[in-house]
């Protein structure tokens, strides 16, 4: 009787004459039980950038990271969505770091290869190698990305390298004994198509074996032709049994938990009690409840049983959880873990001893501004946290976010949170008007154009700018936009004529981060909070309109000399 699951072998085998040019990376990886039907099992291998000091490290943080997040990944997702998104994420966090360094970078090449059912995955980058040998047949799956430059070869593509990235992605049907290699481009040059089938087939139950083989020998040719510095390192798959049936398409994981009832106060849900009604929403409900095991407070979010099972809300709500689970920050809540076998369709959070930053601002009118400023830059950071993994909040608003007992703010509400993606605009402006704009959504959202991490930027501004003041930035409410010339009648309003405390420093950070044009808004976010942290200086962007100010009237009296010049020297001929 065939397997219910895929089942698989591999080896591996590493030379490193010098430990100090290690740059290479490899890992196998089988999930839970659980896991084996949605997510499958994965091989991959990573191979840094010569010269780099930060080798070993880019390497290493390509695999661990890829593992990490794509099993952490929602179970409905499809192989292909989920690992690209995570590759982006993944690009995106390298990237960032390795602009960051005048030294080194987190640049590398990465092939990743993902078996679930009876199809194979290919998602490929740069110019590490993937063979498979299938009989005698002996096949390279993986194309290089390399350009020629000064006599060497350099990854023309690769993680890391740039701000987007292009991944090249290959579905392949398996078979009973398929062999796949990886390795990276140091073996090119020292053994040939034939070396490989014959080393690996000179006995291929032991795979270990078989890498050490593959290692040894390219590295003895090495030496014979005077390159012997470089590190081997190989790594053998086999598909030993396939089930007979493909699996499951991974929606049915979550098709068969139906959404729970209207519950009330008292009422019970797979050993939870009901204590309190947080929300309800046309999207959701949320409750406060207790394990009655463990006897802990948890907040339980549920889909709204009015809901159609074809609701594009319902898709998402899919997402929420692992959005949380991913992101790992003091102002972000927490999720929590059932005691028991989930029977419905919901998902628990820590629950928060504290109030709304809107409930926080009616109890204390008399709070200083460093408190309120103090507020806003914890809120910063929570929305940073969720920028370095790509993902954009879309409904920051003082209802959303929380304050506890020590003063800590905590974003707990992610119902439409989105990860920025190429394809992944229109989706997100959709999902927000479904949620519900709100006054403090940037205007981009009713207007449908293109939303990012400077969207986010407006709507914390917009949200800090009515903890100062009470009030809210323009007259026209930015959810009531129909046209782009209604931006023109969007006038600020200055934070200082609803409160003296403020600064003209800090109100012209405030009105650049409120830019009804997404473009003249600051270009990160650690800029619009340098900006809060220090409201006293004057703006140091020298596209500030002091500083552009100053330039101008520099310029014009640079123009006055050189007429003034003009005019003697013509007198003087």
């Amino acid at each position: 009787m065939a397997p219910a699951t895929l089942s698989l072998s591999y080896g591996q085998a590493f030379v490193v004459p010098d430990k100090g040019r290690h740059r290479s990376s490899m890992s196998v990886q089988t999930p839970e039980a659980a896991q084996w039907a949605s997510k499958g099992a994965c091989a991959l291998i990573s191979d840094a950038t010569m010269r780099n000091s930060l080798a070993r490290q880019a390497g290493d943080i390509s695999v661990r990271g890829f593992l990490a997040d794509y099993y952490s990944t929602p179970d409905h997702w499809d192989v292909k969505t989920s690992a690209n998104r995570v590759l982006s994420a993944l690009n995106a966090w390298c990237y960032g770091l390795s602009q960051q360094l005048s030294n080194g970078s987190y640049v590398s090449s990465l092939s990743a290869m993902i078996y679930r059912g009876q199809e194979a995955h290919l998602f490929h980058l740069g110019d590490t190698l993937v063979f498979r040998l299938r009989g005698a047949e002996f096949e390279q799956l993986s194309r290089d990305h390399v350009t020629d430059l000064g006599g060497y070869r350099y990854p023309s593509r690769a993680l890391g390298m740039d701000a987007s990235i292009d991944i090249d992605y290959v579905p392949l049907p398996l078979k009973q004994g398929d062999i796949f290699l990886f390795t990276t481009r140091a073996v090119q040059g020292t053994l040939m198509p034939s070396d490989y089938v014959g080393l690996i087939r000179q006995d291929a139950s032991d795979l270990d074996a078989a890498c050490e083989r593959l290692a040894q020998t390219a590295q003895q040719r090495a030496q014979e032709r005077g390159y012997g510095g470089d590190s081997f390192c190989f790594q053998l798959v086999r598909i030993d049994e396939l089930p007979a049936e493909e699996v499951d398409s991974p929606d049915k994981v979550y098709g068969d938990l139906p959404i729970p009832p209207e519950l009330a106060v008292g009422e019970r849900l797979d050993g939870m009690e009901v204590l309190e009604i947080l929300s309800r929403t046309a999207q959701s409900r949320v409750y406060r409840v207790q394990d009655l095991r463990s006897e802990r407070d948890m907040v339980l979010k549920a889909p709204s049983p009015e809901l159609s099972t074809r609701n594009a809300y319902l898709e998402h709500f899919l997402l929420q959880q692992w959005v949380v689970e991913r992101v790992h920050s003091p102002f972000i809540v927490r999720v929590m873990q059932p005691s028991r076998p989930r029977r419905y369709l919901y998902y628990l959070m820590a629950h928060v001893e504290g109030e709304t930053l809107t409930e926080w601002a009616r109890r204390h009118p008399r709070a200083s501004l460093a408190q309120r400023l103090d507020i806003a830059i914890q809120l910063g950071k929570a929305l940073q946290a969720l920028h370095h993994r790509d993902l954009l909040h879309q409904q920051v608003h003082p209802d959303n976010v929380l304050i506890d007992r020590h003063g800590q703010v905590v974003l707990a509400d992610f119902s439409a949170c989105h990860m920025r993606d190429l394809d992944g605009h229109r989706r997100s402006r959709n999902l927000v008007r479904q949620v519900g704009l709100t006054e403090h959504s940037a205007p981009e959202y009713a207007l449908d154009d293109e939303v990012g991490r400077r969207s986010d930027q407006y709507s914390m501004a917009s949200t800090v700018y009515w903890l100062l003041t009470g009030e809210l930035p323009y007259g026209v409410a930015t959810r009531d936009l129909l046209r782009h010339t209604d931006l023109e009648k969007m006038a600020y309003r200055s934070a200082r004529k609803f409160n003296s405390e403020v600064s003209p420093a800090l109100d012209e950070a405030l009105k650049r981060a409120l830019a009804p044009q997404r473009a003249l808004r600051y270009r990160r976010l650690s800029e619009w909070l340098h900006a809060l942290r220090t409201p006293g200086e004057a703006s140091s962007d020298p596209s500030g309109p002091q500083s552009s100010g100053a330039r101008t009237r520099f310029w014009q009296g640079v123009a006055g000399l050189l007429l003034v010049l003009l005019v003697v020297s013509w007198l003087l001929r």
